[in-house]
């Protein structure tokens, strides 16, 4: 649990609003990107306060969370940029060319644009508990396929919502978007507190192969000392 200093309130200072929830959302979608792909990702530096969140072509993954805060999740990919992070992926995963999906249009490729959708959920809201003490939980990835003529709205029913749009960028200067739709929250310090550090997965699989017990040596079989008995007594009768 995080240490939490009783005696030091400082009641005055919002640590975190619409933006840093967006900002750390962003830093988990190039964070998981980056690591699945291989693909240097990154994003604006400017952010879009826009009216509504939309799914809209090529491919269109979104995720809703709710618990501390609710809320709703779009990435809107370009085929090229969903075809480039797949490959990446694939070949970080050591699949060779002739197995990958030749199309955006392909099960598989939506398929994995959902499961990164995922897993950067999971990494924004592991820091969401560690670094604002609260809790959220998030829906499994929905993922479609739109042509140019379709564009779909997701209800998130929300009493208050904010939504903005930050513009991401692969390697080859793909583009996709990252749509953020949420309540309208402030975080306030009550208490001085220090976060806690992100978990080491090394640091921990050390700790938990120290902690394992050394598996004890295998018994002897049944008869074994006897047929050893047996055999010395042969030897020494020159046998």
């Amino acid at each position: 649990m995080p240490t939490v200093n009783p005696e030091t309130p400082s009641r005055d200072d919002v640590v975190f609003d619409t933006e840093d929830l967006l900002l750390s959302l962003c830093q988990s979608v190039a964070r998981v990107l980056n690591a699945a792909s291989g693909s240097g990702i990154t994003y604006s530096g400017m952010v879009q306060r826009i009216h509504k969140t939309c799914l809209k072509p090529d491919i269109g993954c979104f995720v809703l969370f709710d618990g501390g805060f609710s809320g709703l999740v779009i990435l809107n990919f370009s085929g090229s940029a969903a075809m480039e992070l797949y490959r990446g992926a694939m070949h970080q995963m050591g699949l060779p060319e002739q197995e990958l999906a030749t199309a955006y249009t392909s099960d598989e490729v939506a398929n994995m644009m959902g499961e990164l959708l995922n897993q950067a959920l999971g990494d924004f809201t592991s820091k969401i508990r560690r670094e604002l003490q609260t809790h959220i939980s998030h829906s499994q990835p929905k993922m479609v396929v739109l042509n140019r003529q379709v564009v779909l709205s997701v209800d998130a029913h929300l009493d208050q919502p904010e939504a903005r749009r930050v513009t991401f960028y692969t390697a080859r200067n793909h583009i996709f978007y990252l749509e953020l739709a949420i309540d309208r929250t402030e975080f306030v310090r009550l208490l001085d507190f220090e976060p806690q550090a992100a978990p080491d997965p090394d640091a921990l699989m050390a700790q938990a192969r120290s902690a394992a017990p050394t598996p004890a040596a295998p018994a002897p079989a049944p008869g074994s000392s006897g047929d050893d008995d047996t055999a010395e007594l042969l030897r020494s009768l020159g046998m």
